[in-house]
């Protein structure tokens, strides 16, 4: 369910975005065959037993990330004044981890003409505050789109193109940037260039970056897409729980590190198991613990040892931004009791397999009321004045658990800025 962007709206120009949220639910109709006999039906991949066992059945093998490790979204692309002005403010959180698009289209408009100003100055500003950066890469350029039928795989896109542009990416920037999230939310036809979703094509797409990134920087970190929770049918989409098992019968578990997933918490609060979501008349996937229905399958399918990392997660505030959203809006004291009790419960009951837990957003200079991404966020740029929600102050203060450290919660008159390094 969560919100990607498109070109003019990661500009930070006032255009409004909406997510698919409405479940169209389908039902098979099985036609008569006429003519000639139809050729042989594929073999079916074996059936993957459900698991219900605990959600850490054996220990994690070489943890990628801190658990928990934590992380927002930032915008820091487009706006150099307002750059240093967000790094700032994530470090006021003790936050770890900046999350940011660099998209392709913005950094290979030409193919094979790579244009690093930004990005470099991007790396440069998040290195010398010493956070963790992770890079998501999608946005392809008009060039990369390509017509499907072309292709044997079926895959709209040129996927050597893809492959090289991320090698490219991380041979630049071995050692600085720390993970890549390949692709997002790949299980939606809006981000698969317009086609029905293809698990099997999304994970050869991921299998070409993963190998070319590693061929640059062996050590960087290698998320899968995050998966937009819904119960869409093709082909505006295919539901999360379904496509994450084709991308295991593609051979997932050998081109991922970390499994990303994206938690929404609609209304509920993050407590809220996905049993009593069900109970109460939702769906299952309208919860924040929706990630552990995930993670049952990443354990089927023999990865219980790999992380997870919350690529977004959140809670709007603005009930009239669009009608399909008014019921799962909340007021903002909610909101930032909801993100706390997320990390809270993560910290309390998901370590050490979840890593990384990535809140959406430090806001965009640019985005105002029109944009359903100002009210997810944490904090506002508005006709160049920069407000904080109460999310910010009370994530910024709430205790922090990463692996065997706790930094303590702390009184919001007692914050202390750590000076920043002379530049070398």
């Amino acid at each position: 369910m969560m919100i990607d962007f498109d070109r003019q709206v990661r500009r930070g120009a006032p255009a409004l975005r909406l997510a698919f949220f409405a479940a169209l639910l389908g039902l098979p109709i099985a036609l008569a065959a006429c003519g000639p006999a139809a050729p042989p039906a594929p073999t079916p991949p074996p059936t993957v037993t459900p698991y219900t066992g605990p959600l850490d059945p054996e220990p994690i093998t070489g943890p990628r990330f801190t658990s928990l490790a934590y992380g927002i979204q930032a915008f820091l692309w487009w706006d150099p004044t307002a750059r240093p002005f967000d790094l700032e403010q994530a470090r006021l959180m003790n936050f770890s981890t900046i999350k940011q698009i660099f998209a392709w289209e913005d950094i290979e408009r030409v193919q094979g003409a790579y244009d690093w100003s930004i990005a470099d100055e991007v790396v440069s500003e998040v290195n010398y505050r010493e956070l963790k950066l992770v890079a998501r890469v999608d946005h392809p350029p008009q060039w990369a789109i390509v017509d499907p039928t072309t292709r044997p795989d079926g895959i709209p896109f040129d996927v050597d193109a893809y492959a090289a542009y991320c090698g490219a990416l991380a041979g630049r920037y071995r050692g600085r940037i720390a993970a890549y999230q390949v692709w997002n939310e790949p299980n939606l036809q809006r981000e698969w260039a317009g086609h029905r979703p293809d698990a099997a094509g999304y994970v050869t797409l991921l299998g070409a970056c993963y190998r070319a990134i590693k061929a640059a920087d062996p050590d960087a970190i290698v998320i899968s897409a995050g998966l937009a929770p819904t119960e869409t049918e093709p082909p505006i989409a295919v539901p999360d729980e379904r496509y994450l098992q084709q991308m295991f019968d593609a051979g997932l578990s050998a081109v991922y590190d970390v499994l990303g997933l994206h938690a929404p918490g609609y209304n509920n609060p993050p407590e809220t198991s996905p049993d009593e979501a069900e109970a109460a008349g939702q769906r299952r996937w309208m919860v924040f613990r929706h990630v552990e229905d995930m993670r049952r399958i990443q354990i089927a399918n023999g990865d219980a040892h790999k992380q997870v990392a919350i690529l977004e997660f959140g809670w709007h505030v603005n009930p009239g931004i669009h009608p399909d959203y008014a019921w799962f809006a909340v007021d903002e004291p909610t909101q930032a009791a909801y993100l706390v009790g997320a990390y809270a419960y993560a910290a309390a009951h998901w370590r050490p397999w979840v890593g990384l837990m990535s809140t959406i957003y430090l806001g965009a200079p640019g985005w105002t009321g029109q944009n359903e991404e100002y009210w997810w966020s944490v904090t506002t740029w508005t006709d160049g004045v920069y407000a904080v929600r109460q999310a910010y102050i009370d994530l910024a203060n709430m205790e922090k658990v990463m692996d065997d450290e706790v930094i303590p919660a702390r009184d919001p008159g007692d914050v202390h800025h750590e000076p920043l390094a002379p530049r070398d």
